[in-house]
């Protein structure tokens, strides 16, 4: 690369990112070969729709970007080859945020032994981040699948990106727990690919909450979730956020979005969830079934409830 502040700039990306960097500097970047059917997937996270500057420092804006598009090849049992990072910065953002942004991205990609392949690097009215991953399916999972007497489960515990929304919105700082769960999510891929080759016939992740994505995996599997809403493994943050708005916490955690667990479903006979635990220090809860007919049914204290998914803005 030449002279100028762009290249000054990118030069100080790539040095940020170390040994999670690929091949950068040119206008291509190879994606090496494997095993198994390539993948890809694009994720956007923007200021004032998925996050605010005031709550995050530049860095975890990066990790939580990668993170949110990396969950997308969880959700395909697909193990990371590498991301391709398109960056809008603010004209308003102070010297070295991008290199921090991009800090955070690399620790992400680090984190599942992938590589930043590359990107773009642009000027914007507010941070903008167009995230691409690619990674290799040997067994590719996805929403279509799920049979009639399937089990529903669940990784992970629900509701803590949520309860540091709230508190964020309500003017106050989240408890650091939920302030965790919110600005370092992580993408479950030891997870989904430990599940798909245990049997999981349908798999997908948590960023519009129960409440929505078990609509999406029944339309597209064409059958009817159940679901037991007092099961639901609940994030310990939830309960005081839960009360303060006079809300059940079950139904809190089941309509709050981006926590990026694994919504899965598995046979009847399946019994290792003790093992996946083990192998993973991840719980994994059975929070219903799969049966003949659409849509979903959500009960709490054995009444039906009505579940309303999530949106993600964050004002």
């Amino acid at each position: 690369m030449g002279s100028g502040g762009e290249f000054d700039r990118i030069r100080s990306i790539v040095a940020a990112l170390g040994d999670s960097a690929g091949p950068i500097g040119g206008d291509t970047a190879p994606v090496p070969d494997g095993e198994g059917t390539l993948v890809v997937s694009t994720d956007t996270s923007v200021e004032h729709v998925h996050f605010e500057r005031e709550w995050l420092t530049p860095r975890e804006i990066g990790w939580r970007a990668a993170a949110s598009a990396l969950s997308d090849l969880a959700a395909a049992a697909a193990r990371p080859v590498g991301l391709v990072v398109a960056l809008s910065v603010p004209r308003d953002a102070a010297r070295g945020d991008s290199t921090e942004v991009m800090h955070g991205i690399g620790d992400a990609a680090r984190s599942v032994g992938a590589s930043v392949l590359g990107g773009d690097l642009s000027e914007s009215t507010e941070w903008n981040l167009a995230v691409t991953v690619l990674g290799r399916c040997v067994r590719p999972m996805s929403r279509v699948g799920a049979r009639p007497e399937d089990g529903v489960w669940v990784t992970g515990t629900l509701g803590g990106a949520r309860a540091a929304l709230d508190a964020w919105q309500s003017g106050r700082e989240p408890a650091a727990i939920a302030r965790s769960a919110f600005a370092h999510p992580s993408p479950r891929i030891s997870a989904a690919l430990w599940l798909a080759t245990h049997g999981a016939t349908a798999m997908m992740d948590l960023s519009d909450g129960i409440g929505g994505d078990a609509q999406h995996l029944a339309a597209a599997s064409k059958v009817q979730l159940r679901l037991t809403l007092n099961d639901l493994p609940i994030h310990p943050a939830v309960a005081n956020e839960a009360g303060r708005g006079g809300i059940t916490s079950p139904l809190f955690a089941a309509d709050g979005g981006e926590d990026y667990e694994l919504l899965v479903t598995l046979p009847r006979e399946f019994d290792a969830a003790g093992a996946f635990e083990r192998d993973h220090n991840l719980a994994l809860t059975r929070i219903g079934d799969v049966c003949d007919g659409a849509g979903v049914i959500a009960t709490l204290d054995g009444k039906v409830v009505a579940l309303n998914g999530y949106r993600h803005r964050v004002k």
